[in-house]
């Protein structure tokens, strides 16, 4: 009798937390995530306005949208004239830039010169890759 209210309560347990967790997983793939790899700096500006054309057009199913740099044109993003109005715009539209720490390794670019709103990744292709598994909607440019 205590094997089988002990099993049945196990199985109560297994069945209870399974929901819940299909639930959470639910909730979580009903957003909308979207990263875009870019090489050019000046494509910032038609990957925001993107951002908060789909921002809108997702309404509370908008999730994340993440800007990876990387390429020759990194340097870029060291240059204020260059960046600076991106990284207001992006911020204001809820976007996140994120720096290739390869390409600015491999470009010889000093780390230090990148804005602190610029996170920096180890490998941007593979940061993308990750995020794709992660069901993100991607992009290169």
């Amino acid at each position: 009798m205590k094997t089988n209210l002990l099993s049945l309560i196990l199985l109560i347990v297994v069945l209870f937390s399974t929901t819940t967790l299909e639930a959470q997983q639910l909730v979580e793939k009903s957003k909308h995530n979207y990263v875009v790899l870019t090489k050019k700096v000046p494509q910032l500006e038609p990957i925001i306005l993107t951002a908060e054309a789909l921002k809108k057009e997702d309404g509370q199913n908008f999730g994340d949208f993440q800007i990876i740099i990387c390429g020759i044109g990194i340097g870029d993003i060291t240059d204020p004239e260059k960046i600076s109005d991106f990284i207001e715009k992006a911020e204001k539209a809820g976007v996140r830039i994120i720096a290739c720490g390869f390409s600015l390794h491999k470009f010889k670019i000093d780390e230090t010169k990148v804005p602190k709103e610029i996170e920096v990744v180890e490998n941007g292709i593979l940061y993308n890759f990750q995020l794709q598994k992660q069901g993100y909607i991607s992009l290169s440019l």
